[in-house]
């Protein structure tokens, strides 16, 4: 299993304190340490899981727009976008629990002509507010075909680490990793009307990088 580079450095430190506890917790209990040293383990376990980076490869067309992430599809709808885009686009949300593949991946293939870091709150992350609220990236991506897909990172109550490589002029290439998000968190798509939409409201992504969930309008 390929582990993402944003966490290995939290697994070592965890392990090392985890190994420490374990010494202290096995000197002063001996025998019983266990009951309190297992769920330690469990814990480290957890926290390699969560950093996993599965290898996922596909082609896609130029139309294509891939999931970013693995994760719930909460929202799908016309909305207004208003930071870049200033057009009505329909808004793709899919929220990442802890549980989840957290690297995000170019939901298209083009050049990035966008990119800005916004601080903000930490509301839960299905929140609908949470992707004008919330601590966020905005990166802008347009394709061969001079169409332009805006998609946004935005940390839950929990993730409070965001972190994008995306530099203005970079290619972008759907499917590829561009980011990552630290414990729970959401992805938006920002798509041109009449865009044919492949997924529904409570469908479950596992196979983000690789799963169309819309076609463009040529």
């Amino acid at each position: 299993m390929r582990i993402h580079k944003e966490g290995k450095k939290i697994i070592l430190v965890s392990i090392i304190g985890i190994l420490l506890l374990s010494i202290i917790l096995f000197y002063l209990f001996r025998c019983w340490s266990w009951i309190m040293i297992v769920p330690l383990v469990i814990l480290e376990a957890m926290i390699v899981w969560f950093f996993r980076n599965p290898i996922r490869e596909y082609e896609a067309k130029p139309e294509e727009i891939i999931a970013p992430v693995d994760g719930k599809v909460v929202i799908v709808k016309e909305v207004y976008e208003k930071e870049y885009l200033k057009t009505n686009c329909i808004q793709i949300s899919i929220f990442m629990s802890p549980l989840n593949v957290h690297v995000c991946r170019y939901p298209v293939t083009g050049k990035v002509i966008f990119k800005k870091y916004h601080p903000g709150k930490f509301l839960v992350a299905w929140h609908e507010k949470s992707s004008e609220l919330n601590e966020r990236t905005t990166v802008v991506v347009e394709n061969p075909n001079k169409k332009q897909i805006l998609f946004r990172q935005i940390a839950g109550a929990m993730a409070r680490r965001i972190v994008m490589y995306s530099e203005l002029q970079d290619k972008a290439e759907a499917g590829k990793e561009f980011g990552f998000i630290k414990f729970g968190s959401r992805m938006d798509v920002f798509l041109p009307l009449g865009t044919e939409i492949l997924v529904n409201v409570g469908e479950v992504i596992k196979d983000g990088g690789i799963k169309v969930i819309a076609r463009l309008k040529n």
